[in-house]
């Protein structure tokens, strides 16, 4: 069928023989006729100028015509209302910041530095539990660079920022104590314990004529600033003039080094040490003012960690190289500004540069991390190493949690944003803690500047399905919960690091469509072919368990448009659940559903091609369905054709010669009747039904992305800016080439879909959409965006969450009394009968070294008391009375008082009541006239007093002297009866000592 080309413009009249003006008649002229005269060259050229000129008024007046019955077109369709400005808000974190989290001094929280926010997390859930700045309080206004915790007050936190602001902070309240103003940039910070009231701090002093922005002044400081090291007092100048900022009383400058990598102060507290370039800078506290001494390194070094108990401190360098420097000596006279080599030992397993280094709390091992995604565990005495691989993703900085009421742990800081902790006593991953997984540094380098950026939305759990920080997998994420459910590998990889500085190739996932029901998934993943390999591409189609709540794979299809790129995939909306795909082979493919039973009689459900058709070889560049699935537009080189669905028949195309390169096509409305295409700076509106050009609109720049409202006649647009760093939003109405809304946001767009947000937007005008940045991140847009914001969250729930009880003194030398063993060992209704340790289990409480393992006697207590059980009061009545009638026969006593057991609860008695308790017991040994010897072989009536409270956590022990004595017993039986029930038996004396 013949394409028909559309074009509008007013309809063309022809006129009629009466209405054409007759030439005068030579007859009624009276003058006779002018002589015939040449025409010269010049008059010639007039003539040809007056022709250009007049058609080009001619075409001037039809657009004039047409544009004008356009716009009375366009006032006859109602115009929407004017929408208010859309929103957004961002839900990644900025991984920028390169410094290592901190620990609280009992390890129970740690800090991490996002952006202008200090972010507190619990240790145990890795929840974000507080943020600094609270809402009262001024934050800082740039990067925040480092922080520490104060050596005066270990619930103070200090941080240093770019904008040249020194800031103390309470975490536990809240609440910002003061700040220093220094009025220069701040790198690092550093001090300690014996050094009270004042911090080191490296000032950044960039170079004249330099002057680089404020978002990307971080990032060039190494090779545009140098670094001033600054003594400072944390007393302000004028403390109670009342002002927000206040200069320090006191400034010491001590040298002059390169961009700082690392700043630190030494175990003892009498050096001073940075790093820089080449060299390690050392300067002695006593003498700040004689400068530093320069020790060079063969490479650039990249970190720094001192040695917790002796003076000497471990550097990473560019080549991977480890090493420890012994250059801290007091002996040795110090001479400023003067280079030395150092003595040294080098430690070398790192292919790459060395990220972070770290000692343990004893200082006998050495922890360094980098690009190989790789922990590496270094034996000092003796260099032996070891390793804990693939931790997920390149290690940017390792910190010890120095906690001493737990086993140590080890905190990787990652570049996907996440967090793991590593157990030193089996070095395996105890947990991980991460958000959205993605990195900018890391996504731009597997970035490929053909592949699209993958995002789609799950309606079933309502998760966002993004890339990960590894091209070849994906994960989802729940906005609601602000939680990562689950990372989906969609083509298994070898994640190693790079050959020298060539980043190997690896598959990435470029394409992934949801079905409108949320049963199916699939993704286009690809590997770009080279010299020694050919390439591969897959279409995969996953099936969604809801048991499992997770996608397993259900049909692979290879190379489905051969070797070529796939360039666009969606699902049918209606309940055929047809897919379709167009490539750069000029085809368009459908896939259908296959059923088939096996032998036993299970359904087997697969994807198999359905048909396979293409359009006068030209290349499809995108396709859409219609609401219903009725219709099936693609979009050609500078046509859309229409095919039907169910019998592939073209219906017609429309032919957009205002665009003539189109790169995406969606249809308009719930009702379909329109589509809207771009292709460059070119958009074009069109009326399916009467297959008509309904308004076209240039722009200036190139648009990205183009998401329409599924309840109104509307859509969003996304143009492309000369920076990354801003884009132009617009929302446009099938009505008018004027826009309803023109906004400009603060980043760039590789992906933009719509985000549907139950029971809010039905129906409505508002919009909601998701989106992936160009530094991949991920925001959400729209009217009336609500989601969890960490920042509201109070400082003060550090203080809510269930204190460690910490023992008395009498607990550490007798242990937990029984009395107060509830508190410990709860009881529950339920008495789990089974083997504490099940035998898979008990070869994993030994997987460890035998000298991370802790001793026997520490064991033993909870393995005998996990094989005993507890005994209820029930049990206890009946062993009570087995326990008389056994003894009937050799004693008959009175009947007791005897105080049922009764477990009590945390807190009926204190420890003071405990103590009370064991003094008339001790008074009474202590008493007796042949302590701490006796010859006498009878036994002793001890008393021990009960306890103020009326409930016991277990029976009060009867004594000989609490019985009646019976005549009918001899005083010798008597003497040897067993104050409480027992068993039958023959009891020996007690031999004397003497």
């Amino acid at each position: 069928m013949a394409a028909v080309k559309v074009i509008n413009h007013t309809p063309f009249v022809p006129r009629l023989p009466k209405d054409v003006p007759l030439p005068p008649s030579p007859a009624d002229s009276t003058s006779p006729p002018p002589p015939v005269k040449k025409k010269s060259r010049k008059s010639k050229t007039k003539e040809k100028e007056k022709v250009k000129e007049g058609v080009q008024g001619i075409k001037r007046q039809g657009e004039q015509e047409r544009g004008n019955a356009n716009e009375q077109h366009e006032s006859e369709m109602p115009q929407p209302e004017p929408l208010k400005p859309l929103t957004w808000a961002s839900l990644t974190d900025s991984n920028s910041n390169s410094h290592p989290p901190i620990f609280t001094k009992d390890g129970s929280h740690f800090f991490s530095i996002v952006r202008e926010r200090i972010k507190i997390h619990s240790t145990s859930s890795g929840k974000v539990i507080s943020t600094l700045p609270g809402p009262q309080d001024d934050g800082h206004q740039d990067i925040i660079t480092s922080a520490i915790l104060s050596a005066n007050n270990a619930f103070q936190l200090i941080t240093v920022s770019l904008d040249g602001t020194i800031k103390v902070w309470d975490f536990l309240e809240g609440i910002l104590l003061h700040t220093i103003n220094l009025e220069q940039p701040i790198h690092h910070v550093c001090g300690h314990e014996k050094i009270k009231d004042y911090v080191f701090v490296a000032t950044a002093k960039a170079k004249k004529g330099s002057k680089q922005p404020k978002s990307n002044r971080s990032a060039k400081a190494s090779s545009e600033e140098s670094c001033i090291i600054l003594r400072v007092s944390l007393k302000p100048q004028n403390p109670a003039s009342g002002a927000k900022w206040h200069k320090s009383s006191q400034i010491t400058p001590v040298g002059k080094t390169r961009y700082t990598a690392g700043l630190a102060v030494s175990a003892s507290g009498e050096w001073l040490i940075a790093v820089a370039g080449h060299k390690a800078y050392v300067a002695q506290m006593s003498a700040l003012k004689s400068g530093f001494t320069k020790y060079v390194s063969p490479d650039a070094l990249t970190c720094l960690a001192v040695h917790p108990l002796e003076d000497y401190f471990a550097t990473g360098d560019a080549k991977g190289v480890v090493r420890l420097w012994y250059c801290l000596n007091q002996a040795r006279p110090v001479v400023a500004n003067v280079e030395k080599r150092s003595q040294t030992s080098e430690l070398h397993w790192h292919a790459h540069a060395v990220s972070s280094v770290a000692f343990t709390t004893n200082g006998a091992y050495l922890l360094s991390g980098g690009e190989e995604a790789t922990l590496v565990i270094w034996q000092l005495h003796s260099g032996k190493k070891e390793f804990v691989p693939r931790v997920g993703s390149p290690i940017k900085n390792v910190v010890v949690s120095r906690s001493s009421a737990t086993e140590e742990e080890y905190l990787l800081g990652l570049a996907d944003a996440s967090f793991a902790f590593i157990s030193s006593a089996t070095l395996k991953l105890s947990r991980v803690f991460s958000r959205i997984k993605l990195d900018s540094a890391t996504s731009s380098a597997w970035a490929s500047s053909s592949s699209a950026t993958p995002l789609a939305v799950h309606s079933l759990s309502s998760t966002l399905v993004l890339p990960s920080s590894h091209p070849s997998s994906l994960q989802t994420y729940s906005p609601s919960s602000s939680t990562l459910v689950a990372e989906l590998e969609v083509s298994p990889s070898n994640r190693v690091s790079r050959q020298e500085e060539k980043m190997l190739e690896p598959s990435r996932v470029e394409r992934v469509v949801i079905s409108p029901s949320g049963e199916w998934m699939a993704t286009i993943d690809r590997r770009e072919g080279d010299e020694s390999f050919r390439g591969e591409i897959y279409l995969k189609i996953w099936w969604w368990d809801k048991k499992s709540a997770f996608w397993i794979l259900n049909t692979r299809v290879d190379r489905p448009h051969g070797l070529n790129k796939v360039t666009s995939m969606s699902f049918s909306p209606s309940d055929d659940n047809w897919l379709v795909t167009t490539g750069e082979d000029r085809n368009v493919k459908t896939w259908r559903i296959r059923s088939t039973k096996d032998k036993k009689g299970n359904v087997e459900v697969s994807w198999t091609s359905r048909s396979s058709f293409g359009f006068r070889l030209e290349m499809p560049r995108d396709s859409a369905w219609s609401p219903d699935g009725s219709l099936l537009a693609v979009a050609l080189d500078g046509s859309v054709a229409l095919y039907d669905s169910i019998s592939n028949a073209l219906h017609f195309t429309i032919v957009c010669s205002e665009c003539p390169k189109i790169s995406s096509v969606r249809f308009i409305g719930h009702h379909g009747q329109y589509i809207a295409v771009f292709g460059g700076p070119n958009l074009v509106v069109c009326d399916i039904i009467n297959r008509s050009v309904r308004w076209h609109r240039r722009h200036n720049h190139a648009y990205v992305a183009l998401v329409p409202h599924p309840y109104q006649d509307t859509f969003v647009t996304v143009h492309r800016s000369p920076s990354d760093t801003t884009i132009e939003l617009m929302v446009y109405s099938i009505s008018s080439s004027t826009p309803l809304l023109s906004q400009t946001l603060p980043f760039g767009i590789r992906n933009l879909v719509w985000y549907p947000v139950p029971n809010r937007f039905a129906r409505s005008q508002k919009f909601s959409l998701v989106g992936v940045t160009h530094a991949f991140g991920v925001v959400l847009l729209g009217h009336d965006i609500n989601i969890t914001d960490e920042a509201s969250l109070s400082t003060k729930a550090l203080q809510k969450g269930l204190a460690v009880p910490k023992g008395s003194l009498f607990e550490e030398m007798f242990g937990v009394p029984a009395l107060t063993d509830v508190s410990h060992n709860a009881v529950s209704s339920t008495i789990d009968t089974s083997l504490p340790w099940k035998s898979s289990e008990t070869g994993s409480v030994f997987d460890a070294p035998a000298y991370l393992m802790p001793p026997m006697e520490s064991l033993f207590e909870p393995l005998i008391n996990g094989f005993l059980k507890l005994r209820l009061k029930e049990n206890v009545d009946e062993e009570h009375q087995s326990g008389i009638q056994g003894v009937a026969d050799e004693m008959i006593a009175e009947p007791m008082d005897i105080e049922e057991p009764a477990f009590i609860e945390m807190g009926k008695v204190s420890k003071d009541d405990v103590l009370d308790t064991f003094i008339p017991f001790f008074k009474d040994i202590t008493g007796l006239p042949d302590y701490p010897f006796h010859s006498d072989t009878r036994p002793v009536a001890l008393t021990l007093p009960t306890t103020p409270s009326s409930h016991h956590a277990k029976p009060a022990p009867q004594t000989v002297a609490s019985q009646k004595p019976n005549p009918n017993v001899s005083p010798k039986k008597q003497a040897s009866t067993p104050s409480v029930p027992a068993k039958t038996g023959k009891k020996r004396s007690r031999h004397s000592l003497v």
